[in-house]
């Protein structure tokens, strides 16, 4: 038995930990959502000083609402959410061989000069722990896309919605209306 050997095999098995993985998913997915956060406090800044030059008159009627750039920036944070989450779960997937924690681990890595066996300190809890992770990051991409899917749609409804009733104004405005006789 080599000194060193169990360390060895362990970094090789567990390259980062399960809790520093999981803390820095959070740091990545937690960012966009402090970028939305920026925007709005730009926005009610910049409502702010028109306010103050033009005695109450607002810029924007609500500052907080989503429309415009404050929208795109809304959708372009989710998508980074999700990116983020399935990047995440590619490198949990990567890292730990398919979501899959052996309680044991034949080890023939340097310095050890024979196949050592290592065994996994509380394999079922890292498994409980991984698979966690693995399913709630699942469900924050299956719910950033709905959002993405329902923000997309509404904002399509709402244009077509415009688009018709241009339409109507359009055709009002070419055809004269005249009085129809009545029938006889």
């Amino acid at each position: 038995f080599q000194p060193g050997c169990t360390n060895v095999c362990y970094d090789h098995i567990f390259p980062i930990s399960h809790i520093r993985l999981w803390a820095l998913q959070l740091i990545f997915v937690t960012c966009p959502s402090l970028m939305v956060i920026a925007h709005v406090k730009y926005r009610e800044g910049k409502d702010q000083k028109y306010v103050e030059l033009n005695q109450g008159s607002h810029l924007y009627a609500n500052p907080g609402k989503k429309r415009g750039g404050l929208w795109w920036t809304y959708l372009l944070s989710l998508v980074f959410k999700a990116g983020f989450d399935t990047s995440f779960l590619y490198i949990l997937y990567r890292v730990y061989h398919g979501y899959d924690l052996p309680r044991l681990s034949k080890c023939t890595l340097e310095p050890c000069p024979n196949t050592v066996d290592c065994f996994i300190s509380r394999p079922t809890e890292k498994k409980i722990f991984m698979l966690f992770m693995v399913i709630s990051s699942a469900l924050c991409i299956f719910m950033c896309i709905c959002e993405m899917i329902y923000l997309i749609g509404k904002r399509i409804s709402k244009l077509l919605r415009i688009r018709h009733e241009n339409q109507r104004l359009i055709f009002a405005e070419q055809h004269e209306l005249t009085n129809i006789a009545p029938p006889r």
